[in-house]
């Protein structure tokens, strides 16, 4: 027989409205009378009888300057939406804010529903954020983030061979003196990123020159006001820069072309993410194609994997990009 709030009312002796409320994990149930609640309704199968309907899209932020002001997560965003419409479940936008004052308590009514699955989107985590995953009881999937030493399910791009291609793009192109704009920021994509420069760089022999790595700000107008007052001083410049991404890669050049550096004809520029706005750029930027949405569709099937088998597997998948070949970069 299927177990009712009605039948969970009547074991723990409180009220239909309570017994919905903590098992939904709405606010203002005493924490004692939840858990109580809680462990009646999973002793009695409450929540495996109770198919999994609900996918929470999580946007966690730890100062939103990767994740804010970018056209990457809405398409990303996307993907999910439709993925979930497709499987019959109704996908729930959440934001989750390091920020705020009552982070903690956000994190534990979010993370920890098992009415609902979750989508973390990880971008923004540092390993020491680590512990919100940790204790997380709903079926779950995190984007765009992985730690070496955890074991969860995650989707992400192969960031490290996707930046080294590009590198080697530009040593194929002739470039020698190869320069990294170097987001502030430093998320686990980006320090991935710059593992796959500077193996590109040491296996053509090449050397990493500190003066070639310049970092900036991961907003646009954030780098090319970091760019300009860096241009300002004169310094000297290699023929090309890989940037971690390409609000930083466009910003960098808008800076450049106000101080007089043409691209591609002084530097050559390679992004990463192709945006909407990167082919329409001056020049067009040549960059590292994301398949933004279907990462989105790629974690929805895998967290319907997880509900539908519960096997205890966990795999960690990689995106490819495709590299975009526009006019941001010449032959030397």
């Amino acid at each position: 027989m299927k177990v009712s709030v009605k039948k969970i009312s009547e074991i723990t002796g409180f009220s239909p409205a309570t017994v919905s409320n903590a098992i939904n994990y709405k606010r203002g149930v005493n924490a004692d009378t939840a858990a109580k609640i809680l462990k009646t309704a999973q002793d009695l199968g409450y929540f495996e009888e109770n198919r999994i309907t609900k996918v929470k899209f999580v946007m966690f932020k730890r100062n939103g300057v990767v994740v804010e002001d970018t056209p990457f997560f809405p398409l990303l965003t996307t993907g999910v939406e439709h993925e979930c419409r497709a499987c019959g479940m109704e996908m729930i936008m959440c934001n989750l804010d390091k920020r705020d004052s009552n982070y903690e308590e956000q994190a534990r009514w979010l993370l920890n529903d098992k009415a609902s699955a979750v989508i973390l989107q990880g971008t923004e985590l540092m390993d020491e954020d680590i512990d919100l995953i940790r204790g997380m009881t709903s079926p779950y999937v995190i984007l765009d983030y992985w730690k070496e030493d955890m074991s969860f399910d995650a989707v992400l791009i192969n960031n490290a061979d996707s930046a080294r291609m590009a590198t080697e793009y530009l040593i194929g192109k002739g470039h020698q003196q190869i320069g990294y704009l170097r987001g502030s920021f430093r998320i686990k994509p980006f320090r991935s990123r710059a593992v796959g420069y500077q193996t590109a760089l040491q296996k053509a022999k090449l050397p990493q020159a500190n003066d070639y790595v310049i970092t900036l700000s991961t907003t646009m107008d954030g780098a090319y006001a970091d760019m300009k007052r860096y241009l300002a001083a004169r310094p000297k410049l290699p023929t090309a820069f890989f940037a971690d991404n390409d609000m930083i890669a466009l910003g960098a050049m808008k800076a450049m072309s106000e101080c007089g550096i043409r691209v591609p004809e002084d530097i050559s520029v390679v992004g990463f993410d192709d945006l909407s706005f990167s082919s329409i750029s001056n020049p067009p930027l040549t960059t590292l194609r994301v398949p933004k949405q279907e990462m989105g569709r790629i974690a929805v099937r895998r967290l319907r994997d997880i509900i539908k088998d519960n096997d205890g597997l966990k795999l960690k998948t990689q995106v490819c990009t495709q590299f975009i070949e526009r006019d941001s970069v010449r032959a030397v």
